[in-house]
């Protein structure tokens, strides 16, 4: 859905940038173009027709900005109404919390419960989880083995159907975390009594924040959920799920902007790692293949201090095989490579999917090669001669030529490391900013 939602936005943008006169027609043109977008990824009708004449009117009735063309006023314009549409950032706190999770059977709750669980401790906070879904078998195995995954506490009563009662005694249990996630029973419908223990457990936690989860299939009719929730317990923030795989991911998102609650988080893979903080800005940009290093930068810096990374001595000149092989784990621990290629401003350029399923492979590959080598090699890679790589290429099940391929890959990323570093050897941050602006 993003992608063609993506393509369409740039598509539309693109038509505008190569306009020779920005008139009424060409925003009354600009207008139709989004409009049917919008319409395709099944935005609501309504907001798409108020996006429109917002859009026509401040571009035909504002004065661009001193030093800004028509055109770029106008670009500025869209930017500015899309980001409306999806409504205002949540804020995320990282202090001490209890989240209760809320949503009906099938939203990917409890998977999104154990991905939320691994962003708080990311951050570096004490994270516990409470299994208090009674109506569906295997829940607590299937939220126990995630939490598993990341050495984070899970409490949980197989078999006991008080789900008040399970909650009390997980506080207990688990009084020394930060950061406490509920994970609730859903239904497969908006019920009385789902409602009714929903309620109970938010006055029992006095929860800080109570955050919905939402298939992003159900398009427009996220509403009809988003708006029984928030009556019951005053939802502040809403999780959107599955948004890599349905056309209706542009309702989902306007249905919940529509309700006042706000999207707080996106999750769009099967990892445990694919959750995404939601920022209208970021988002749209993204869509407009205007990139997103802020989040780009969030996320490296994050898989880095997992890492025992020596950034100053690789910017000082010490790159080994050894360093890239960390860097190739630490990008795979970023997410999947087209997410992580979005967040990098393209310029409305269109890479082609087989792009990323072949550079993935390669990485592998890469790594798979690299652990045939000693730790001489690992850290001395200019003492591989070609008898060497005979022997390197034998132990991967690789070609020789695929081991050259991959010590002219680490030139080349020698290269590209010493080029960001400034004058006295230091790293230089705006050169490397302005090098990906270029791509």
């Amino acid at each position: 859905m993003l992608d063609r939602l993506g393509t369409g936005l740039k598509d539309a943008v693109k038509k505008l940038a190569g306009k020779t006169v920005i008139d009424r027609a060409a925003v009354e043109e600009l207008v139709k173009d989004l409009q049917r977008v919008l319409l395709q990824a099944d935005v609501n009708v309504k907001l798409v027709m108020n996006l429109s004449k917002a859009i026509k009117k401040r571009s035909l009735e504002e004065e661009p900005p001193k030093g800004m063309s028509v055109r770029e006023h106008v670009l500025r314009i869209v930017y500015q109404e899309l980001v409306n549409l999806m409504g205002d950032e949540v804020t995320v706190t990282l202090g001490p919390q209890i989240i209760l999770m809320a949503g009906l059977q099938g939203s990917g709750k409890t998977t999104t419960t154990g991905k939320l669980a691994r962003y708080f401790q990311r951050k570096g906070l004490r994270v516990g989880v409470i299994c208090a879904d009674v109506f569906r078998p295997g829940a607590y195995d299937q939220l126990k083995n995630l939490c598993n995954k990341v050495n984070v506490p899970c409490y949980g009563e197989p078999g006991v159907t008080d789900a008040v009662k399970i909650v009390e005694n997980g506080i207990r249990e688990l009084k020394n975390t930060e950061v406490l996630i509920i994970d609730t029973q859903g239904r497969h419908a908006l019920e009385d009594d789902l409602i009714s223990e929903i309620i109970d457990l938010n006055n029992l936690t006095k929860a800080t924040h109570r955050w919905l989860v939402i298939d992003a299939a159900l398009g427009q009719q996220a509403k009809e959920q988003a708006a029984r929730f928030h009556e019951a317990i005053s939802i502040d923030g809403v999780i959107i799920t599955k948004m890599d795989g349905t056309a209706k991911g542009g309702g989902a998102l306007s249905a919940v902007a529509e309700t006042g609650s706000g999207i707080v988080f996106t999750g769009s893979g099967e990892t445990i790692e694919d959750l995404e903080r939601f920022d209208p800005d970021s988002f749209i940009s993204r869509l407009l293949g205007m990139g997103d290093l802020k989040s780009l930068i969030e996320k490296a810096e994050e898989v880095m201090a997992d890492e025992e990374f020596d950034v100053n001595a690789m910017m000082k000149g010490k790159f080994t095989l050894r360093d890239m092989y960390k860097q190739l784990e630490s990008l795979k621990k970023m997410g999947p490579l087209k997410q992580v290629m979005s967040m990098l401003p393209m310029g409305g350029a269109k890479i082609p999917e087989d792009v990323f399923d072949t550079t993935s492979v390669k990485m592998e590959r890469y790594k798979i090669i690299m652990d045939s080598m000693t730790n001489d090699e690992l850290e001395n890679p200019s003492v591989i001669s070609g008898s060497r790589v005979h022997r390197i290429s034998l132990g991967a099940g690789a070609t020789p030529e695929e081991v050259r391929e991959l010590l002219k890959y680490y030139k080349t990323m020698q290269r590209a490391i010493k080029g960001f570093r400034g004058a006295g050897g230091k790293f230089n941050m705006q050169r490397m900013m302005k090098k990906f602006g270029g791509m």
